[in-house]
């Protein structure tokens, strides 16, 4: 069934949920007629204040953009939910979009963040989504951002984009958002073990999670640390990542966490935020090509022809890789 784009505009400006989830649908779409619909979406929601005009997360934007990462078990979900409900408390609109690992059969998101956060979930103030990575950056970067431009469309003023883990889509995500706050944990032995120094070098806010009880001096002996550490990948002049800890199971410290990213925009200032977010859209303008081309390359008639035989040939290794690669190449520019 074909979306009605009117009715989509109309219900997302009205902040309707059914309508917000099926545009969010439509922009994760990687079917072609789909995604020229997407376009049109999102040049028709250029007429709201929340974003500019050219569909995607605008600099106009007055929504707080923040994204959320860290080694598996840290508590992600836990700490979005326990901000998540804080922030709403306080009248705010929330939007939680998750990058999730897509299903290799299904394209789907397989992670389950709703169930995780049910109460989240379950707050009319808020809108949880998990966001499938499509197999691609580029997908991450089409599919999120236009996501985040949908909901901040709906009236959500802060919208929190939550990665899967410690990798390359995290440096994707922190180039769609405001503030980039990782999230790690003290009972890990070496707490500098499997954070890498790119990490370190995006990461806005550093929050050192389950610091309650028995475990609250040793979350703050690892905050040290890391504040050390930081202060060696972080030039003079430039934006000292605060380290904080917090207990998000218990609620403790999670408004300490939120108080430093609004601190991290005053920094900022009005002019550096636009600056940020006109960098953004640069570098999104390029994801949006590259993701593009994938799409053409994959749905191109003259690869359809021969990728069977190519698959074949390189399978039996008869065909070495650069080879078939310039045969596939120069079968979608014969076109």
């Amino acid at each position: 069934m074909t979306p009605d784009v009117d009715a989509l505009v109309a219900g997302i400006r009205e902040g309707r949920r059914a309508q917000v989830a099926q545009a969010i649908t439509l922009v994760e779409s990687g079917k072609p007629e789909r995604r020229a619909l997407a376009r049109e979406l999102m040049l028709r929601l250029d007429g709201s204040d929340r974003t500019d005009d050219r569909g995607g997360a605008g600099v106009t934007s007055p929504a707080v953009r923040v994204g959320i990462s860290g080694v598996p078990g840290v508590g992600k979900s836990t700490f979005i939910e326990a901000l998540g409900s804080r922030l709403t408390a306080s009248g705010h609109r929330v939007g939680v979009l998750a990058v999730d690992p897509s299903s290799v059969r299904t394209g789907g998101s397989v992670l389950g963040d709703k169930t995780r956060m049910a109460r989240l979930s379950a707050d009319p103030a808020a809108y949880i989504r998990p966001s499938p990575s499509a197999g691609t950056l580029g997908g991450v970067a089409r599919a999120t951002v236009q996501a985040m431009a949908v909901l901040e469309a709906a009236g959500y003023d802060v919208v929190l984009v939550e990665t899967v883990g410690v990798g390359q889509s995290e440096v994707t995500v922190a180039g769609m958002v405001d503030t980039f706050v990782f999230l790690t944990l003290a009972r890990t032995g070496d707490q500098l073990q499997g954070i890498k120094k790119g990490i370190l070098e995006i990461a806005d806010v550093v929050a050192v999670n389950k610091a309650d009880g028995d475990h609250e001096v040793e979350a703050r002996a690892a905050a040290r640390e890391l504040a050390g550490a930081l202060r060696l990948v972080r030039g003079p002049g430039e934006w000292a990542p605060p380290v904080v800890t917090c207990s998000a199971l218990h609620d403790l410290r999670v408004d300490d966490v939120w108080d430093r990213v609004h601190a991290h925009r005053d920094h900022l200032g009005a002019d550096g935020l636009a600056r940020k977010r006109a960098e953004q859209q640069l570098d999104f303008t390029w994801a949006l090509v590259r993701d593009e081309l994938d799409q053409r390359l994959r749905h191109s008639p003259g690869v359809r022809a021969i990728r069977d035989d190519v698959r074949a040939e390189v399978l039996a290794g008869d065909l070495p890789a650069t080879v078939a690669a310039d045969r596939l190449l120069a079968a979608y520019d014969d076109e």
